[in-house]
């Protein structure tokens, strides 16, 4: 039998109210089938989270940064390996926690349409081609190509999802056909049809007054009839309940319970699937639809082999956990994440030079690891790394507090040693930006006002006024700016001799930063987003109308555009016609390089990229 007739076979045997309980996330134990309990919420966004040690990779904004898809499946690949090896060790207890199974609530495939919210740095930027390219790697190495799966991937949130955070729970994104097709949902069908994913994530949101947990139209319609996507749903976390608490769709979480299962959501985080044995009651869901659903979620886990003694991925073994070929694949990656905005020559810089390290994100372990991150036991910051690399004397002062600008007389006033600091090197390192508690998701951030997102694209005011009086000493400066998202650079790229962008570059970041910064590798990452100089210039955070947003439609002029980033040697491209380039080395460096292809329909739209090596005085073609 296949995985699916075990599943049909497996799901005969329950009674209704056992396979009821089979659709929460924290599905209970039926005994007497031999099942175990099992919790389908767990983590991998860029590495395994929330379970413990960990590989944490660069965040998904800065991985997407590197254009790079081979490298891409490699990372997913390393992170389905420590997932598997940590459930093969947490199984032996008889069941899974929470954030110790194998069905990953990852990648986040929505469009980072607006810098303001919180959770773009979970995305893989603005473009739809990039995001689907990007995540159908990430899928195809989680999934693996064996027998079995290795893991689940879950690709979220469906759909036109990307804030404002607190709103989420009530709104309604209005958008148009072009807008939902081209933009909202291109990265969706791109990752159905190359991918495979065995699941989608519906968001908590609404789409032009249908919800995308629950609603016909999104589930029913478009998700399995236009999309053809045959795996389960499972709702965000509470998105069921929002339908009669904040959409007034339904009156009471029984109706809300039926609308979801009835229109294919199988899955629900939450709690209002205790709800459907009322709902069965009323007649508002038949046993038919519910076992449809259970099969679903059953045929997903034979096809785990969580049934199994022949699963291939049973042998991963423990010692896989953040082992030395993760950690070089994850320096590797965080090298490839950072991108070169401005450099006037003064980059690479000589190990000898006299360095003051500057900066309230310089020696923070919190900007390393983003958001939905495991925990790594081997870590370098910023500060570390150069430290490592150094032969020069390197004076380091924080300078000021990350945001928090009250004035208490009692107080630490750190700005005069970063002065000292500065006056007495050659060259500022100037670490700024913000950390991931400064943004994301709603209601695990420190601006309770905003939810996590921005209100603008500012740094804060006690960062400006150290920026200020680091600038009045003359030294030359590089400035790094360590946020998942942009800020506005528009003084720094006037005012400093180099502007490098970090996304939150994970646990080896500080060493991936020494790396460049002293010319030991080139830089060849890429803005997976547009950086705007302020939100004045964009529309309202809430309207969801792409006209004016990202590269393929902003009107003005932005202070770096997507796709933009440099190396340390020139590169020079000859376009033999439109699917065939030559790209020469004619510099000094050997360099990774990504090759851009755009067309244009009629807007500009990004329609392929190759990540390429060259080696100085070194041509290569490239054919699309």
């Amino acid at each position: 039998m296949n995985d699916r007739e075990r599943a049909e076979l497996l799901v005969s045997k329950m009674t209704f109210a056992e396979k009821m309980a089979q659709m929460r996330y924290d599905a209970l134990p039926i005994e007497r089938l031999g099942i175990p309990a099992y919790n389908w919420w767990n983590e991998c966004l860029h590495g395994v989270a929330r379970s413990g040690r960990a590989t944490v990779f660069p965040q998904a904004i800065g991985m997407a940064s590197s254009f790079n898809t081979e490298l891409m499946y490699a990372v997913a690949d390393a992170i389905s390996d420590e997932a598997r090896a940590k459930y093969n060790e947490y199984k032996k207890f008889g069941e899974t926690e929470i954030y110790q199974g194998l069905t990953m609530w990852s990648p986040n495939i929505n469009i980072f349409r607006d810098p303001r919210w919180g959770r773009g740095q979970e995305t893989y930027g603005e473009d739809p081609y990039l995001t689907g390219r990007m995540a159908v790697a990430f899928i195809q190495g989680l999934q693996g190509n064996g027998r079995y799966r290795k893991v689940d991937a879950t690709i979220k949130h469906y759909a036109v999802h990307s804030g404002p955070e607190d709103q989420r729970h009530g709104f309604n994104a209005e958008v148009t056909q072009k807008d939902l097709y081209e933009t909202y949902l291109w990265a969706f069908k791109y990752c159905i049809d190359n991918a495979d994913p065995s699941a989608v994530m519906g968001a908590y949101n609404s789409v032009n007054g249908d919800l995308c947990s629950a609603g016909k139209k999104m589930l029913r319609e478009i998700l399995r009839q236009e999309l053809h996507f045959d795996g389960y749903v499972v709702s965000d976390c509470g998105a069921i309940c929002d339908i009669n608490k904040y959409h007034k769709a339904t009156k009471n979480e029984a109706e809300s319970a039926a609308m979801a299962v009835n229109n294919g959501c199988d899955l629900n985080c939450g709690n209002a699937y205790k709800w459907l044995k009322t709902a069965a009651t009323m007649g508002l869901v038949s046993e038919e639809t519910i076992t449809d659903s259970v099969v679903r979620l059953f045929t997903a886990r034979y096809r785990l082999g969580m049934f199994d003694t022949d699963c291939e991925y049973d042998k991963i073994p423990y010692e896989v956990v953040e082992c030395e070929k993760h950690r070089e694949l994850n320096r590797k990656m965080a090298q490839e994440s950072i991108v070169l905005l401005k450099n006037d020559g003064i980059l690479p810089l000589k190990e000898d030079v006299r360095i003051a390290v500057i900066g309230p994100n310089a020696d923070d372990v919190s900007v390393l690891l983003g958001n939905y991150n495991g925990t790594p036991s081997y870590y370098t910051t910023i500060l570390r790394g150069i430290q490592e690399n150094a032969k020069g004397q390197v004076l380091y002062a924080r300078g000021c507090e990350l945001y928090d600008d009250a004035v208490r007389e009692w107080a630490e006033k750190p700005m005069r040693e970063a002065i000292i600091a500065a006056q007495k090197s050659d060259v500022v390192v100037l670490v700024m930006g913000l950390n991931p508690y400064m943004e994301g998701e709603e209601g695990d951030e420190y601006n309770g006002f905003l939810s996590g997102d921005k209100k603008d694209l500012e740094f804060p005011a006690p960062q400006k006024k150290l920026y200020e009086a680091i600038v009045k000493t003359g030294k030359k400066i590089v400035f790094v700016n360590v946020s998942g998202s942009c800020l506005n650079l528009y003084n720094q790229d006037r005012e400093c001799s180099a502007v490098l962008q970090c996304f939150y570059p994970g646990a080896e970041g500080g060493r991936a930063f020494a790396d460049i910064l002293y010319g030991h590798v080139s830089p060849s990452g890429r803005l997976p987003v547009t950086f705007y100089r302020s939100v004045e210039d964009l529309p309202l955070f809430k309207d969801y109308s792409m006209d004016n947003r990202t590269y393929k439609f902003y009107k003005g002029k932005p202070v770096y555009e997507f796709g933009y980033g440099l190396t340390f040697s020139e590169i020079q491209e000859k376009w033999v016609d439109e699917n065939h380039v030559e790209v020469h080395n004619v510099g000094e460096y050997d360099t990774a390089y990504t090759v851009l292809k755009y067309e244009w329909i009629p807007h500009k739209s990004l329609c392929g990229f190759q990540k390429i090596f060259l080696r100085k005085g070194e041509t290569i073609e490239v054919r699309f």
